[in-house]
């Protein structure tokens, strides 16, 4: 299980707020491990789906962002109402550094298409971006402000949200790509849930660690805590009852994702 981040390379010494993962095999959690930046976190990954793979062993990797948006962006974008799509879209724009990235002048850009003002909000930069409102006093946002599952996991956030206290847009914007190229390296032997069948020995899921993962102990950083949490969760639960988290899912999940665990209306 990941814990992701938008940011900069967050240093050499373990931190808050920062790229965390936790591998579980056979009940049994190993230490989280501190990812500083998206390129080492890249690295990682890889090395851990090229171990499992030789190993002859599936693999659930659950990362914490959306894995798409909400209905109608990635059709308008792409020509395409397929969430996959949109992750090639990002991957080849998105340019990334341990030091910087272009995600705020592509969330500004990507606004001047629709009239400026929205979807996306929220710059987090000291220098102004044609198109990124810093607060939403004159927001205009022509899709859905949530996906369907943000509508049932309350407390969760809007991908349009690009930076302040709970954002998520970035994570999303820097972490498609990373998930486009991990999907192309590893294919056919990775899936997208819940957009492909799970016939793949690795499974890209989506998760939101908040809804499994209880207040972190004393001592612990919280979001290693999580993901130490979630994937000791996962890993414990009966066979049939992941079967059924990863099925019950509502008509939209093909477009928007969903989040791991929680169910649709019936």
């Amino acid at each position: 299980m990941v814990d992701w981040s938008g940011g900069n390379d967050t240093g050499a010494r373990p931190r808050k707020d920062a790229i965390w993962a936790c591998v579980v095999r056979q009940g049994v959690a190993e230490d989280p491990i501190y990812l500083r930046n998206r390129a080492r976190a890249e690295d990682w990954l890889a090395t851990l789906i090229e171990g499992e793979l030789t190993a002859g062993r599936r693999l659930a990797l659950g990362f914490d962002f959306p894995f798409g948006y909400p209905a109608g962006f990635a059709e308008e974008l792409t020509g395409r109402p397929e969430p996959l799509a949109l992750w090639r879209w990002f991957a080849e724009r998105v340019e990334d550094a341990p030091t910087g990235n272009n995600r705020f002048d592509i969330a500004g850009m990507l606004n001047e298409r629709w009239g400026g003002n929205g979807p996306f909000w929220g710059n987090g930069l000291k220098r102004d971006i044609t198109g990124l409102p810093r607060r939403k006093t004159f927001y205009h946002n022509p899709f859905p402000d949530r996906r369907q599952v943000e509508h049932r996991a309350k407390g969760s956030f809007t991908c349009w949200q690009m930076s302040g206290a709970g954002s998520v847009g970035g994570q999303v914007m820097m972490g498609l790509p990373v998930l486009h190229r991990l999907r192309a390296r590893f294919a056919p032997h990775m899936a997208a849930w819940p957009f492909e069948p799970l016939d793949a020995p690795v499974a890209l899921l989506e998760i939101w660690p908040t809804l499994l993962a209880g207040p972190a102990p004393e001592g612990w950083i919280k979001d290693a805590w999580q993901v130490h949490r979630v994937a000791l969760d996962l890993a414990s639960r009966p066979v049939a009852d992941l079967r059924q988290i990863l099925t019950v899912t509502a008509p939209i999940a093909l477009e928007e994702g969903w989040i791991l665990g929680v169910e649709p209306d019936r």
